[in-house]
């Protein structure tokens, strides 16, 4: 556990700082908001691959969705963490290089930064303090599979990812950007949203139970988790959806509506 929790710490500090110093060296144009927000971009689509990859090797490890058990399952969660708290850290850095260049003589004051990302601290301090916890010591010795299910909704985070830089370099009308849009709608919906199904089916199929039946008959509190876990999602979801019709909302179609 330590020695994980000690590469962790080493390595996503570690990878943002490398990406950061590459970038200003590679692309000297571009300001130091800039190669910070990409660098950033980097290390959550570097964790994604792990985290996604992790998830796969479990899921397919896992034959017995209930009882099968894997080393990464646990392993890995404690990876997870030093990235969960450099993310909050980078969120803000992202915050305040973004307004110093927008603005240099603004005060800014970290109560604004946490107003403006309520529900992504908020989805940050539940993983941490309430996710971890469930996974390291309350569930047990069962249930590998569905953390390694719950990984594999990073597939998404990459093109989410990719998204954000083509936005802040300002490539919105390319065609890259709208293959990456819909790319990322794709595996959003699929590994974000109907991983929730997947795993109730999972476990029903292990049961002889319909899907219908599932949330019935496991325990309230594993209902109540899988609620607040999909719930912030379907949030997520709306928005990119809203963006994609606002990409794809030709001058036509307005003068036609």
């Amino acid at each position: 556990m330590l020695l994980t929790l000690a590469w962790g710490s080493l390595f996503f500090p570690g990878l943002f700082a490398l990406s950061t110093w590459a970038l200003r060296r590679w692309r000297p144009a571009w300001s130091y908001n800039d190669c910070v927000m990409v660098g950033t971009r980097i290390v959550s689509s570097v964790q994604a691959v792990l985290a996604t990859g992790a998830g796969i090797i479990i899921i397919r490890s896992c034959s017995n969705v209930v009882s099968d058990r894997h080393w990464l399952a646990r392993e890995y969660v404690w990876f997870l963490i030093p990235y969960m708290v450099y993310d909050c850290y980078a969120m803000y850095l992202c915050d305040w290089c973004r307004i110093k260049e927008q603005n240099p003589g603004h005060s800014f004051v970290f109560r604004n930064f946490l107003s403006q990302n309520r529900l992504m601290i908020t989805h940050h301090m539940v993983i941490l303090f309430v996710l971890v916890p469930v996974a390291q010591k309350f569930r047990g010795d069962i249930g590998d599979f569905f953390v390694g299910c719950i990984f594999t909704a990073e597939l998404s985070t990459p093109f989410v990812s990719l998204g954000r830089v083509l936005i802040q370099r300002k490539q919105q009308h390319t065609l890259l950007y709208k293959v990456n849009g819909i790319i990322t709608l794709t595996s959003f919906f699929f590994c974000r949203i109907l991983l929730f199904p997947f795993m109730y089916w999972s476990y029903g199929q292990h049961q002889g139970l319909s899907l219908l039946q599932v949330p019935y008959s496991i325990p309230f509190f594993c209902n109540v988790a899988n609620a607040l876990l999909i719930a912030p999602q379907i949030y997520w979801f709306s928005l990119l959806c809203k963006k994609a019709l606002r990409l794809f909302n030709t001058p036509q179609d307005k003068k036609d509506g």
